[in-house]
């Protein structure tokens, strides 16, 4: 069943090459406005998944829709359809001494299978930058937000419908393990696979896919605050990039300091404590914050500690002797994602940028910007953490793949 179900979306990914582009730009803010209209009947479904799970499950705050965030999904749907669409833009062209024109334009992969966990949020995200870039998609979300993706892409497939679109073109998968398996096998009706979720679910993508893997969630994010780190900055940072939204990939996991710094790290984690957030800290942090940051929220740090991804009100605390040191920690732990230092010193910010490999690197800015909206790139399908192909928040362009096309008249090769 699954099979046929991709057969026929692949079949409707050629019609995406014929559309107008006003046509596309018009489907989505068709569905951008019955994302508001009808948020009652998506909230509903969300209820149902919400009901089934328990509300202290760090993922819950994942699965939850509200009509403030379906409002900024509508709103973030609309600005992809005012970008412009990248497919068919040359990226070279030359004419060859024999008179043979080659140009090298740029082109959708064709269809695109995402599979993510409880992130409703991910099936409108991935369905408007694939149809802007004109891919179709196969969506496999998790179980625990059945309901939800459900509702959603039926208001999809209905409002493609009414604006003459192939509704055919987005295709929900069951939530089943075999669904995914197969979705991971489809060789030769599926051009991508992007995993986003946990390490596990991407490390099972990576291990068992058939297909074409991009790597994207992930995220085990770190800021050092650096010996001329700048206090306000650095608590102002710190609080943002770990509290904003603690079950986002982007979120601060473990905090670095220079260990001349420790007399400040009271006044760097103050604010923490008004959001609950448990700090597991090394020896060194564990006593600088002693008798000022709550004795119920601080604990000592152990082995998982460190290059763990919370998505938690919990992080951890190292301490590092000197600036390489702390570069080193973070090489070791780092899942390329996103990292940061707070510093006043010029070179010491050109050197963690160079010396930091992950997709994003921020000198006195919050992790918490890595997002493709931030980006001014509309929305993200994913965050990649690798290095083939795209690195950092996934949006129109890095949908693309190209292809060369040569005209002559009449040239053979000798």
């Amino acid at each position: 069943m699954i099979e046929n179900m991709l057969e026929r979306l692949q079949e409707a990914s050629y019609t995406l090459n014929l559309l107008e582009e006003k046509q596309i730009n018009a489907a989505l803010n068709a569905v951008a406005e019955a994302i508001v209209t009808e948020k009652e009947a998506l909230l509903k479904a969300n209820a149902v998944d919400l009901s089934r799970m328990d509300k202290d499950n760090p993922v819950y705050d994942r699965l939850m829709l509200t009509p403030e965030r379906l409002a900024d999904i509508a709103q973030d749907m609309r600005k992809v359809a005012e970008l412009p669409c990248p497919v068919g833009e040359v990226i070279d062209s030359r004419v060859r001494p024999n008179g043979m024109k080659i140009v090298r334009v740029r082109v959708p992969f064709g269809v695109i299978g995402v599979i993510y966990e409880a992130r409703p949020n991910v099936s409108f995200d991935v369905f408007s930058l694939c149809l802007k870039s004109r891919n179709a998609c196969a969506l496999k979300g998790g179980s625990d937000a059945e309901d939800s993706n459900r509702a959603i892409v039926e208001l999809i497939r209905r409002v493609l419908k009414e604006q003459g679109v192939n509704p055919d073109v987005v295709l929900l998968l069951p939530s089943s393990r075999e669904a995914a398996v197969e979705l991971m096998r489809a060789v030769g009706k599926v051009d991508l696979l992007i995993p986003r979720g946990s390490a596990r679910l991407i490390k099972s993508v990576r291990e068992q896919a058939l297909v074409p893997v991009i790597e994207t969630g992930a995220g085990v994010c770190h800021t050092y605050f650096d010996s001329s780190g700048d206090l306000k900055k650095g608590a102002d940072i710190i609080f943002n990039s770990k509290t904003r939204r603690v079950s986002v990939c982007n979120a601060l996991d473990t905090l670095v300091i220079s260990a001349d710094r420790l007399g400040d790290l009271p006044r760097l984690c103050e604010r923490l404590a008004e959001k609950n957030v448990v700090i597991e800290a090394d020896g060194q942090s564990y006593a600088a914050l002693s008798g000022s940051y709550p004795s119920g929220l601080l604990e000592h740090s152990n082995r998982e500690s460190f290059g763990k991804e919370f998505l938690s009100y919990r992080m951890s605390i190292k301490t590092a002797a000197s600036f390489d040191e702390a570069v080193r920690h973070i090489r070791r732990y780092t899942s390329h994602h996103s990292e940061c230092i707070v510093t006043e010193d010029e070179k010491n910010g050109r050197l963690f940028q160079q010396s930091v490999d992950a997709a994003c690197v921020y000198v006195n800015v919050s992790t918490a910007f890595t997002d493709g909206a931030q980006f001014g790139l509309g929305a993200e399908i994913g965050i990649s953490t690798q290095k083939l192909h795209a690195r950092g928040p996934m949006a129109l362009e890095e949908l693309t793949t190209y292809k060369w096309l040569i005209n002559g008249d009449g040239q053979i090769r000798n």
